[in-house]
């Protein structure tokens, strides 16, 4: 495996929205599972990073604990939750709750995945965040054939200049692209 990452994976629509301003994500499961490159993709991460509002729509929309229908917790890497408030576990995950200046936090990630990428699930603010620390690597984003007008955007930050580098353009059936763009780096100042 090439150099670890620390990525954004996910889908959004076409007007760069991940959810409708009420977090749901009803228009993206219309379409079936997507673009086909999540298991080599999720094969790569080592330590998974998310938001509180992720972590909830994991609960009550995948999860769904103490119902006949409850499932387990998707991920076998430890998982990073960010947030300010006390929030349910899930029995068997490895869960670390934080809050605070996430570059201690990535180190702690970086750590714990080795070789392997880390994987910020969900997006928006969180993904924010790690962009202003200059702690993302890469966006790979799925784009769906749909528009929401509204709602939580994908990356709630300026950033033109200098552009992103786009690395590939795939296209999946009649559905879905996905886009894969590497941030740069800040430049450093170099002593005189």
């Amino acid at each position: 495996m090439a150099d670890p990452k620390t990525q954004f994976y996910g889908a959004s629509s076409l007007d760069g929205f991940l959810a409708t301003s009420d977090d749901s994500l009803e228009w993206l499961l219309q379409l079936g599972d997507g673009a086909p490159t999540y298991a080599a993709f999720i094969a790569d991460v080592g330590a998974i990073a998310m938001g509180a509002a992720t972590y909830e729509w994991l609960l009550r929309h995948h999860l769904r604990p103490g119902s006949p229908e409850e499932q387990p917790w998707p991920y076998a890497q430890p998982t990073w939750v960010f947030t300010h408030r006390t929030l349910p576990t899930v029995p068997s995950a490895d869960l670390r709750f934080v809050s605070g200046d996430g570059t201690p936090i990535h180190a702690a990630m970086r750590a714990a995945a080795g070789e392997k990428n880390i994987w910020l699930v969900g997006g928006g603010e969180l993904v924010g965040q790690f962009v202003d620390r200059d702690l993302l690597d890469e966006l790979i984003v799925q784009i769906a054939p749909v528009t929401l007008g509204a709602g939580k955007p994908l990356l709630p930050r300026s950033l033109h200049s200098p552009p992103l580098r786009l690395l590939s353009a795939q296209q999946f059936g009649d559905t879905f692209v996905e886009l894969r763009y590497e941030l740069p780096r800040a430049p450093t100042s170099q002593p005189p």
